[in-house]
């Protein structure tokens, strides 16, 4: 079945009577299922409850051969915890609980441990906890189920800047544009979220320690990649205030028309709550320059799309940030995510006037921002106002693969389609149905599956089987298998999978694209020849 909601009640339905019934690795293997399903659909703030009955489960004796993978469960243990951080609709207590399992001993979970500690007493706004907790998580080994050894200083260096050390926060996130991270941590291992994230850590400290020219660069090599990116929608609020802070409001009302579709299917609410304080402050800067100003908002929250002046979207936004933020504070018993958003809104530009009028497109490539120093921190090393004309990295660059780039290849083609609302593409050639999705926990796996309209009677399996086991054999692609729905007919299916963690060019995914239909096609065709 594609993700979506049908597919979340069938897991949750195939993990209670596996339950009810004793099976515990039936029970484990759906709720893992359903946990990555949140994560390949953004949705942490349901992670919760799957990632506890996948605890539970994983507690029940059981043989040593079914025995689950300790370091994914730690993994998921971090996932739910993270997700009391992105929504107020799970209690401080609950998430809590989760870190008693976590010893910080014999097991390696300092590192682990540590983060978390940190991370949900900077969201209380207990900074001084966080703080000891954040010198632990350093000094702590490393941990696989810690998070991405890339990403780890990009969070840390996010904490110190928010508490104001602008310098260390810029001396952390450095060790990942220079490569050091992979260094010290893990060499093998290269996030395809860098060096992006990165470049937004480092976004605001270099714009507060007078180096806009560093910050441009940053701003627009990492936005061209986050305005679409599925990842990118926790940055977008630091894109914003980055607009905000250095003067570019014109970009600033561009990129949050932009994307507040986005708004309406979010990753986790604190993520909204700051894109609609960042975005408030936009517009609230904007409106003092010209009050009567207007942009076309795009249908918002199931208001129809319309022309509003700047003043008044920035009112809706901030209502939306306000909201949320009290939402957050009632349930942590503090005042401070009210009173962060408090501080953002009171912000002011923090160079002198800019020019507005920069005409190149986000298109254009822009280097890593050089070391030298910001002798004119007045004016940026390359132009940040776009026109709306990006449509993607070209053929021949690099880039983390996207649901757009898919349905581009099927478009250059002159194929049909169908997308769903979890991103799965379902198409028909003749004989067979190929559906493409994005996998894995960063969507960084293409995996195509092809059905065969025929079917067999499910007595004539050992031929479905032989048939198969010749195919995989004789052919590279696709993988070929056998399953029973349980109906009295087999299904013949396949799959193509390619791990794409390094990036892929959109010329590579049509190459891709093709060798999956043809292959897909011919299976299918073979399948239909069959006595």
């Amino acid at each position: 079945m594609p993700d979506g909601e049908a597919r979340v009640a069938a897991l949750e339905r195939v993990a209670a009577l596996a339950e009810a019934g004793g099976d515990r690795r039936s029970a484990l293997d759906a709720w893992s299922e359903l946990v990555e399903m949140h994560l390949r659909g953004g949705e942490r703030w349901r992670l919760f409850e799957p990632v506890r009955r996948c605890l539970d489960a994983a507690e029940r004796p059981v043989a040593p051969a079914g025995e689950p993978d300790q370091v994914t469960l730690r993994r998921y243990r971090r996932y739910a915890v993270e997700a009391l951080l992105g929504t107020p609709r799970i209690g401080l207590d609950q998430a809590r609980s989760l870190l008693d399992g976590l010893t910080g001993g014999a097991c390696g979970d300092e590192a682990l441990s540590a983060q978390l500690h940190c991370r949900i007493a900077d969201h209380v706004g207990d900074e001084p906890a966080a703080r000891r907790w954040l010198d632990r998580w350093r000094a702590a080994a490393g941990d696989p189920a810690a998070g991405c050894p890339d990403c780890l200083p990009v969070r840390q260096a996010e904490l110190l800047a928010g508490w104001g050390d602008q310098a260390e926060a810029l001396a952390t996130v450095e060790s990942v544009l220079d490569g050091s991270a992979h260094r010290s941590a893990q060499p093998s291992v290269h996030c395809t979220a860098q060096p992006e994230a990165a470049l937004v850590g480092a976004l605001l400290p270099w714009l507060r320690t007078g180096q806009a020219r560093r910050a441009a660069g940053a701003h627009v090599r990492a936005y061209r990649r986050h305005r679409v990116a599925p990842d990118g929608f926790g940055y977008l609020a630091t894109h914003l205030r980055f607009c905000a802070l250095g003067g570019y409001l014109d970009r600033g009302l561009e990129i949050l028309v932009e994307q507040l579709p986005r708004l309406d299917e979010p990753h986790d609410d604190l993520s909204v709550m700051e894109i609609a304080a960042a975005g408030a402050l936009v517009c609230t800067l904007a409106a003092q320059e010209s009050g009567q100003r207007t942009v076309r908002r795009p249908a918002y929250r199931g208001r129809p799309a319309a022309e509003v002046t700047v003043a008044a979207l920035g009112a809706e936004l901030l209502a939306v940030a306000t909201g949320l933020a009290g939402s957050f504070d009632a349930r942590n018993g503090t005042g401070h995510q009210s009173g962060r958003m408090g501080a953002w809104l009171a912000e002011r530009p923090l160079v002198g006037p800019m020019s507005l009028a920069e005409p190149a497109s986000l298109a254009e490539p822009v280097p890593l921002p050089a070391d030298e120093p910001d002798d004119d921190p007045g004016e940026p090393d390359e132009p940040v106002a776009g026109d709306g004309s990006d449509e993607g990295p070209r053929a021949d660059e690099l880039a983390a693969l996207t649901v757009r780039m898919i349905t581009a290849a099927l478009d250059r083609r002159g194929d049909g389609y169908a997308l769903d609302a979890a991103g799965t593409v379902l198409a028909r050639w003749g004989d067979a149905m190929i559906q493409f999705r994005r996998a894995g926990e960063r969507g960084e796996i293409l995996h195509a599956r092809v059905v065969a309209d025929r079917r067999l009677p499910a007595d004539r399996r050992a031929e479905a089987y032989a048939f198969c086991n010749g195919w995989n054999r004789d052919r590279l692609l696709p993988k070929a298998y056998v399953h029973d729905p349980g109906d009295g007919a087999l299904v013949l299916a396949g799959e193509v999978t390619t791990d794409l963690a390094y990036g892929v060019a959109p010329a590579q995914v049509n190459v891709l694209v093709d060798a999956a239909v043809r292959t897909g096609v011919a299976y299918a065709q073979a399948v239909a020849a069959l006595p």
